[in-house]
Order: C-alpha cells, then sequence, then structure tokens
C-alpha cells in the first residue's frame, strides 16, 4: 500500500519533486515513487564523475541565474541528481546526466535554455530504491553506498535495474552539519 507523502520541503527549505513513500521500507533503504516532473538536466561523458557533477552543476546554474532565452531567474531546489549510464569497462567512459529539479511555477512553460548543451526534460514517473548518507559526499562515498544498496537488495531478494543508477545531493557546500546524500537504484518494472 502506497501512502501520498505530498512533501514539497525538506530541512533546506527547497522545493523538492513530490513523490509518494511505501509505508513498508527496509531497515537501510526506502522505496519512493517520484512523480513526473520536469527537470533541467546536461550531459557529459567521462570517467570521472565528480568532475562531471561539477562541471554539470555549473552549466546549470548558470541557467537558473538567468542563461535562457527568458534572462529569467530560477529559484534553487533540491535534489541536484546525477544520472550515470556506465560504460562498458572500468576504464570506459560513462555517460553522465546532472539534472535541477524545474519549480513548480516553471513546469508549465520553462525558460528555454541559451546554452545548447542544457535541455529541459520531462521525467516520466519512477520508482526508486533509496539509501541516505550524510557527510561530505565524493565518488567513493558514492560507490560504496550504491554497493550498500545493491547489498540490502539483493539481501532481501528485491528485482532492480542495475542501470541507470542515481545519485542525489542535497545540500549547498556551505552547508556543514546534517548534510543529506542519496543513491538511487531504480525497481525493476518485473518486480512491481
Amino acid at each position: 500500500m502506497l501512502k501520498a507523502m505530498g512533501q514539497v520541503f525538506f530541512s533546506t527549505g527547497l522545493q523538492n519533486p513530490k513523490f509518494t513513500a511505501e509505508q513498508k521500507k527496509a531497515e537501510d533503504y526506502e522505496v519512493r515513487t517520484y512523480h513526473a516532473t520536469k527537470w533541467v538536466s546536461t550531459t557529459l561523458s567521462g570517467t570521472q564523475w565528480d568532475a562531471a557533477m561539477n562541471t554539470g552543476f555549473r552549466r546549470l546554474f548558470n541557467y537558473i541565474q538567468g542563461n535562457n532565452q527568458n534572462k529569467a531567474k530560477v529559484e534553487m531546489t533540491a535534489p541536484v541528481t546525477c544520472r550515470v549510464d556506465p560504460g562498458a569497462g572500468p576504464a570506459c567512459e560513462s555517460k553522465f546526466t546532472v539534472s535541477f529539479y524545474l519549480p513548480e511555477e516553471h513546469h508549465a512553460s520553462p525558460p528555454e535554455p541559451s546554452d545548447p548543451e542544457v535541455f529541459v526534460e520531462e521525467r516520466k514517473e519512477l520508482t526508486a530504491y533509496v539509501r541516505t548518507y550524510g557527510g561530505f559526499s565524493n565518488e567513493n562515498m558514492k560507490r560504496e553506498e550504491l554497493q550498500k544498496l545493491i547489498e540490502s537488495l539483493k539481501r532481501d531478494g528485491v528485482q532492480y535495474v542495475e542501470k541507470p543508477y542515481y545519485a542525489a545531493g542535497y545540500d549547498s557546500p556551505f552547508k556543514l552539519t546534517n548534510r543529506r546524500n542519496e543513491v538511487w537504484v531504480l525497481k525493476n518494472a518485473e518486480g512491481q
């Protein structure tokens, strides 16, 4: 049974995408179904997760600061997500899609990006297994937390999609304590 959370704000005070959480959750992860939403995104290729996040964040921050066709300022939201489509092997390039959630007031008519590498993305509803962790996240922490989430899903015999997967960050780099980060693994549609 799903229970509508209907939340728009987390402790950061920033607007967040709405989701429905399953009432029954595991001790070390939760199951969320994110509603269909609009995001502003940019895609990069490379082998370094953190480098892709930094470049992608700068592009998207420029967009919300007015680098768009309307010269409109767009409120910062949370989380910043990074979808990872891993390459074929350990030394192969992966595709990273860094995204900011568009505030609801811009869903009907999002400002058109000026940067050709930035685009508005309409995300369909998705269900994810979510593991939350604190601290200043980095590439190693993301990989470790992702591995812990996958081990928990295997332990519970849960069907999941191996790729793509997501990392999500909720806090400004200036926030020093009580930081919130997440890794998301998508639920296998056949396992629903």
